[in-house]
């Protein structure tokens, strides 16, 4: 934990909405298509809420979701564990059944508007799109939970168990001033949590074929530094080894170092579940996916060149992200560091991965130390919330590849997994494959139809979760 941790509740105590029974199917035929057109500008308004990360600022989204609830007579909760740093969520009760928790972060990594067609906390709309730093990743989806969430409330019927919507800090920095702290500081809050649905999967649509996808589980960041120390001098005179030189040539071992693949059987059945709608390119070696890889080991680079992501879920992978030398051009520096975003398949031994690393760079004067790191888990597919979101989105894409997925990055998801509550990645919207290069890149957005239509699906999601339908 952190150093100087502030608390700080507000709650609102009013009763819930009611609706007589036979006026449910009325308001709803009103209620869905008020709340799916409402939703663009909602998100157009919360884009416009800077919780850029760092320093994050996620107070700020705490008063723009505080606003909203408070018109609509819905108790929450508000707590910082830093200053600044807000979450917030709000619970309707319901049932026994284990209670569904609809997350999302309200933090954004940052955008450099010099690369980008609109400035980046615009929500401006242009060509059917609404632009803003969090299109994707994850403000859209907070809407879609938002909506969700008050469709229940104005709806009235008794519900099979609780809900909550919450928002939370720091995700992009690994959340431990957001979920992971309130998991450790506020685990009343999810006591009776069954469910959480979350960030991690999605829909994509590339050459007219689609693919969603389920995130179930995902791979394991493991955040490194490494460290050299060297004799310092002037820049004029160069030594024949040095801490820039010694880090450099560790980091080139590590760069063409290739971990060995390995298919998981979460990986396999993703790779089975797509391969009809992959094109006719890829649906043999994808539906025996491991088979393709030791026959041919330059297939990997084909997977690579193709979709990143493909390759990612296959093994380890590290990139070298972060460097840092001497403060002036003209001095040899006696320390050098790089940091790596090293990312291990699910089921990896993270001792036997820091042994492979220490012999890849093979230099005992590197010093590797550990930024962050966290522990696998996945979700089963058998589940009644699972189920409803499959069959919900096989509704509005029948023709779809609907498979469980696996995560190259990580998501929050991973602090309820640690607790035995199942957790799946699933934001309901189609995007154009390249649009994806949007997530912490430039020009990110998403359709204003894909904003409409995803506030429905979410909402049907829920209600046969909570309704038992």
């Amino acid at each position: 934990m952190r150093p100087s941790v502030t608390l700080k509740n507000r709650v609102r105590h009013v009763p819930r909405a009611g609706v007589a029974t036979g006026g449910v199917v009325l308001m709803l035929a009103i209620v869905a298509p008020a709340l799916n057109a409402q939703s663009v500008e909602l998100l157009q308004e919360y884009l416009r809420v800077d919780t850029t990360n760092p320093p994050g600022n996620e107070s700020r989204a705490v008063e723009f979701f505080a606003r909203i609830l408070e018109a609509e007579g819905i108790s929450y909760e508000t707590a910082e564990s830093a200053p600044g740093r807000g979450n917030i969520w709000a619970r309707l009760e319901g049932g026994s059944k284990p209670a569904l928790l609809l997350l999302h972060h309200t933090d954004v990594v940052p955008a450099d508007a010099a690369y980008w067609d609109v400035p980046p906390l615009s929500g401006e709309i242009r060509d059917g799109y609404v632009y803003g730093r969090g299109a994707l990743d994850t403000k859209t989806l907070g809407i879609f939970h938002l909506q969700a969430f008050l469709a229940l409330h104005r709806d009235g019927r008794p519900l099979n168990r609780d809900v909550i919507f919450m928002a939370t800090a720091d995700e992009e920095a690994g959340g431990l001033f957001g979920a992971g702290w309130l998991v450790e500081n506020r685990p009343e809050v999810f006591e009776g949590v069954g469910f959480v649905l979350n960030e991690g999967g999605t829909g994509t649509v590339d050459d007219h074929r689609e693919q969603i996808g389920i995130e179930v589980t995902q791979k394991v960041p493991m955040w490194l530094r490494l460290v050299t120390k060297g004799k310092p001098g002037h820049g004029s005179r160069p030594r024949v080894e040095s801490a820039v030189t010694r880090l450099v040539r560790a980091l080139e071992r590590i760069r063409e170092h290739d971990f060995e693949p390995r298919i998981l059987p979460a990986v396999d059945a993703y790779f089975k579940g797509i391969a009809a709608a992959a094109g006719e390119e890829w649906e043999r070696p994808f539906a025996d996916i491991a088979r393709a890889i030791k026959e041919d080991r330059e297939f990997l680079t084909w997977l690579q060149f193709n979709d990143p992501y493909w390759h990612a879920i296959t093994r380890n992978t590290c990139s070298i992200t972060r460097l840092e030398g001497s403060g002036k051009i003209n001095v040899v520096p006696p320390t050098a560091w790089a940091e790596l975003d090293c990312r291990m398949l699910p089921d990896q031994d993270p001792v036997a991965f820091m042994e492979e690393l220490r012999s890849v760079i093979d230099d005992p004067g590197i010093e590797i130390e550990q930024i962050m790191a966290f522990t696998p888990a996945s979700s089963s597919v058998d589940t009644e919330v699972y189920e409803a979101i499959e069959t919900v989105a096989r509704k509005y894409f029948p023709g779809a590849a609907i498979v469980p997925s696996v995560a190259a990055g990580f998501t929050d998801s991973h602090f309820f997994r640690d607790l035995g509550m199942a957790a799946y990645g699933y934001t309901p919207i189609v995007i154009p494959l390249e649009d994806l290069e949007g997530v912490h890149g430039n020009n990110e957005r998403v359709s204003v139809e894909n904003v409409r239509r995803g506030t429905g699906i979410m909402r049907e999601i829920v209600e046969r979760v909570v309704h038992g339908l």
